[in-house]
């Protein structure tokens, strides 16, 4: 497994010409809190509970050059450390939660004052590895990308001695509710979910753990009868038609070697706690 140092630059909120988006009952909107800096969103939040569009629980990291914001997308996973390294919160360290499609960011969670310090421009060191790894037990029909090892150990996941994984999720959709990311590289975007509520009347968060069936991630994802995809909540929900609450995908295999246990009991993904940012 190869470690690459990566920069990446917290972005400011951007907006095109019109400051407005068309919802999916076509009424106008405004876009706040897709990309930049987010303050008042963290894992464990509900999804759905800002009035905001795509919101991540930090900072989004870009890069200018396009060649390296591909780069910084696809290399870092969910869990690589992140320094600040210039302006006011110099020093504050942080942790990738996830990833973004459209062009390309990296979402880094950091304590919630030193986030506060941090500005748009400032330079983030990601230490990017987990790309390409994966369990030695793990069966050869399952693909694992876009996380740090020691974060995978983490996670409320099984594998048993043939190599097949039971997961605990928070949730299990079927893939007719996947959105924007469909035929894109699961390795550098991020799947939405075209949901308006929970799923069966239960809860959403970030971080959570979701199972989507009938969804193969192992390359471009795409419908693949028969399989089931893994992937943990980045962001949250959008009123854009196609759209909503983003995964990144961590596991994509055939059903018969992947299982998803859905769960009401604690937490089934990432929490503060567990990435040492409380």
């Amino acid at each position: 497994m190869t470690t690459v140092n990566l920069l990446g630059i917290a972005e400011h909120a951007r907006l095109g010409e019109s400051p407005y988006r068309v919802d999916r009952d076509g009424a106008p909107y405004v876009p706040a809190g897709d990309g930049g800096i987010v303050l008042d969103f963290q894992l464990g939040d509900s999804v759905f509970s800002l009035h905001a569009d795509h919101a991540a629980p930090g900072a989004c990291l870009v890069h200018p050059d396009p060649a390296a914001r591909h780069a910084l997308t696809t290399f870092a996973c969910i869990g690589n450390p992140a320094q600040v390294r210039t302006g006011p919160a110099a020093g504050a360290q942080g942790v990738v939660l996830g990833k973004r499609g459209e062009e390309g960011r990296v979402v880094v969670a950091l304590q919630s004052e030193q986030l506060a310090l941090l500005r748009p421009g400032d330079e983030l060191l990601v230490r990017s590895s987990g790309q390409g790894w994966r369990p030695p037990r793990l069966d050869s029909e399952i693909a694992v990308g876009n996380i740090d090892p020691a974060t995978f150990a983490a996670l409320p996941a099984d594998l048993a001695n043939g190599g097949a994984a039971a997961i605990a999720v928070r949730a299990a959709v079927p893939s007719k509710l996947a959105g924007n990311g469909i035929g894109r590289p699961a390795v550098s975007w991020d799947l939405d979910l075209q949901l308006t509520e929970p799923p069966d009347g239960g809860q959403l968060l970030l971080g959570d753990l979701v199972a989507v069936t009938d969804l193969d991630a192992r390359y471009n994802m795409g419908y693949r009868r028969g399989f089931v995809t893994i992937g943990i909540v980045v962001h949250g929900a959008s009123p854009l038609p196609g759209h909503g609450p983003g995964i990144t995908p961590i596991l994509s295999g055939p059903s018969s070697v992947i299982t998803a246990d859905v769960t009401s009991e604690g937490r089934a993904g990432l929490t503060l706690e567990a990435l040492q940012l409380q």
